[in-house]
């Protein structure tokens, strides 16, 4: 959930390379529903409505302190041109993008609304005891 549906939709096209399959408008203006893709992924968003939030329903990052409590991993096939075109569209960067133990090459960053994504591309498929022999190695 986002303060304003919109304009996320319109960073995620950006950023993201996102295609908007769906969207319900808000009687009262706003977006109720949403969906994106991005990659093979198929995401749902709206708006975060006061009502909601204060019954715990759902909330936007920043009605959290900012913080929140998860992060969207999503595969993408080429996760330096992402990293690239989300920083350019406003994202924060805050892991470069860099090959992880676990066989993936992996970008972190942050949106405008607060949302943390972790975007990946696999580069090479790990056995179960090499991933075991990359961990107890790593530090």
């Amino acid at each position: 959930m986002v303060d304003d549906a919109a304009a996320a939709i319109d960073f995620y096209q950006r950023a993201f390379g996102a295609r908007e399959d769906f969207r319900v408008d808000a009687p009262g203006g706003g977006i109720l529903h949403a969906e994106i893709t991005i990659g093979q992924s198929v995401l749902m968003l709206g708006d975060a409505s006061v009502e909601e939030a204060e019954a715990g329903a759902f909330a936007a990052p920043a009605s959290l302190g900012g913080g929140t409590s998860v992060a969207l991993h999503v595969f993408v096939p080429d996760v330096d041109s992402l990293a690239e075109r989300a920083e350019a569209a406003g994202a924060e960067i805050l892991q470069p993008p860099k090959d992880m133990f676990h066989g993936d090459r992996t970008v972190i960053l942050k949106d405008p609304s607060g949302h943390l994504w972790v975007f990946l591309t696999h580069v090479e498929d790990v056995s179960q005891e090499e991933l075991q022999r990359r961990l107890a190695t790593a530090g």
